[in-house]
């Protein structure tokens, strides 16, 4: 962008939205440093829906904690900041301790802090906690080391996808176009349809119930559980 000049004609895509603020009676908001930015507007937005919500925000120090005094300023006590010099790490077993049923969680910031939000989150109900990375997670070993079989629906081709290759590598150096981006599970472009067979989910994008239905694979990390998928390409 810093390259760009008056007059430069920029292509771009549709926008992408992983991380929807879904209707809720009240919200716990949890940020990490400049994991603030996606949690802002979602502030305004349930602000203007009358639900209840409050931030949790940490920062290394209270001076370079980004729109902490306006936050604070604007919506008053329902913004409690967390300087790592003076508080020390958030406190997110404590946070979550005190969700109020039907609360939904919404947190962006570092991995460490957002692992900890999904590792105290698995004792809420399903569906409670959501998730915005600036990374991918670490992807651990596939389910199935061997090669398996795509079969894409609407090209009626069937395409081996190796052991050192992705699902996309195979598909785009067979000439069908997908779209893609990061290829690396985790802003969602290559969201695939699954017609038959199980993925084997190595992104960072599904939600584990998004997951569980299989009806939906990231082509560019994730792979099959067994010897074919079909896929809608």
């Amino acid at each position: 962008m810093h390259q760009l000049a008056v007059g430069d004609r920029v292509e771009i895509s549709e926008p992408r939205n992983h991380f929807r603020l879904l209707p809720a009676p009240s919200y716990l908001f949890i940020a990490g440093g400049i994991g603030i930015t996606p949690l802002m507007p979602m502030m305004q937005a349930a602000t203007s829906a009358g639900a209840d919500w409050k931030l949790a925000y940490g920062g290394r120090r209270r001076e370079s904690i980004a729109f902490g005094e306006c936050l604070h300023a604007t919506y008053g006590d329902r913004v409690a900041l967390y300087p790592q010099d003076e508080c020390g790490l958030l406190d997110v077993e404590g946070l979550l301790s005190g969700l109020v049923p039907g609360s939904l969680v919404y947190t962006c910031g570092p991995e460490p802090l957002l692992n900890a939000v999904e590792s105290v989150g698995e004792k809420l109900a399903p569906g409670t906690v959501h998730v915005e990375r600036f990374a991918a997670k670490e992807i651990d070993e596939p389910v199935r080391t061997e090669g398996f079989t795509v079969w894409l629906a609407k090209s009626e081709l069937a395409l081996t996808v190796p052991p050192d290759r992705s699902i996309l590598e195979v598909v785009t150096a067979a000439g069908i176009e997908v779209s893609t981006s990061c290829e690396d599970g985790i802003c969602g472009t290559c969201e695939t349809r699954v017609l038959a067979g199980t993925p084997d989910h190595r992104d960072s994008v599904l939600d584990e119930a998004e997951k569980e239905a299989n009806d939906a694979m990231m082509i560019c990390v994730s792979r099959a559980c067994g010897d074919r998928l079909e896929l809608d390409l």
